[in-house]
This record gives structure tokens, C-alpha cells and sequence, in this order.
């Protein structure tokens, strides 16, 4: 048996913001079962960024999550403007809330934040040999402190749970299963 594409018989938008698109779909699924909401969240494509320092350090940022009410240790990470390529969204990410840049630059894996729901992916990417170029130029509504942390305590983070961000767990994983 193989897996047929649902039909969207209509398709109509809940709300439209830069930050936010909804969509309320109509489909028809192969077995011709008639679903009149599902609901559809369109984001523009995310970048993320392991980024090790020189000396082998892992650059790890704090920030408030207000979904969550916490403030979350994560890698450094954004969304890809209109027209930019993964890799260039992921460099001015880095140098934007860190800082830093330069070094070799290497894609990790795509990922999907969710593919029943959500039409964007993850882009992430490993850089080695950053150092600091800059000072950080955040967006106003970003209050990001990062921290050079030896790569044994970040492991020691991820094993733990210190980190909750589910897209940047997956990466972290597999840096870690790849460079211990």
C-alpha cells in the first residue's frame, strides 16, 4: 500500500501577521473521508548554529521564553529573511546575537519543527573556529547573554535536560554523537 496525497478541497486564512499565519484547510483524504478543519501554521524557514569557539568552546545563549515563562538555554537561532540563503541567514544569526564569526562552516542535518502542522524547516548548521568580530546587534525584542562553555559541560546540559528547544536538541544530539 503506499500513501496518497490529501486533497484540499478549500482553504482559507485565520489570520496573516509577520509572525503569525494560520490557515483553516478543507481536505479530502484518500479513503474520501472529508476533514473541514485542519489547521495549517505557515512560518518562514528557521536557522540554528553550534558554534565552537577557537579553543573548542560551545557558544550558549539565555534568553526568556514567554510561551514557556523560562528563561531557555539554547544554541543560536532565527528565522531566514525573504530571499536569504540558509547558510548566510545562519552567519548573520551568529554574528547578530553573539558576535562572533568567521571560522568553517558546515551543514548538520534539515529539520522539521512538525510536518503535520507547520510548513517551515530547520536549517542547522556546525561552525568551528568562530571568534568575536563584533558586538551584538539584537533585534528589540531579543535579551540574549551567551557564555563559551567547554563542550563536556554542554553535553553534561543536553544529558540532563538543561535544554528544552526540541529543534535544537535534535542537532545537539548529533553533533555530540559525531564529536565526542
Amino acid at each position: 500500500m503506499s500513501i496518497k496525497k490529501w486533497e484540499t478541497l478549500k482553504s482559507d486564512y485565520i489570520i496573516k501577521r509577520p509572525w503569525l499565519t494560520a490557515r483553516r484547510d478543507e481536505v479530502q483524504l484518500p479513503n474520501g473521508i472529508i476533514h473541514d478543519e485542519y489547521y495549517v501554521l505557515e512560518y518562514p524557514d528557521w536557522v540554528n548554529v553550534i558554534a565552537e569557539d577557537c579553543e573548542g568552546n560551545l557558544i550558549i545563549e539565555r534568553q526568556w521564553r514567554h510561551g514557556l515563562g523560562i528563561v531557555s538555554n539554547e544554541i543560536c537561532a532565527g528565522v531566514i529573511e525573504k530571499d536569504e540563503e540558509p547558510l548566510d541567514a545562519a552567519k548573520r544569526e551568529l554574528q547578530e546575537e553573539t558576535g562572533f564569526g568567521g571560522g568553517t562552516w558546515s551543514k548538520l542535518m534539515t529539520i522539521s519543527p512538525n510536518p503535520s502542522t507547520m510548513t517551515n524547516l530547520c536549517h542547522c548548521f556546525l561552525a568551528k573556529g568562530v571568534e568575536p568580530i563584533s558586538s551584538q546587534h539584537l533585534d528589540r525584542t531579543e535579551d540574549i547573554e551567551f557564555q563559551l562553555l567547554p563542550k563536556t559541560k554542554v553535553f553534561e546540559m543536553l544529558k540532563n535536560g538543561d535544554f528544552m528547544q526540541a529543534l535544537m536538541i535534535a542537532p545537539l544530539w548529533k553533533y555530540f554523537s559525531e564529536h565526542l
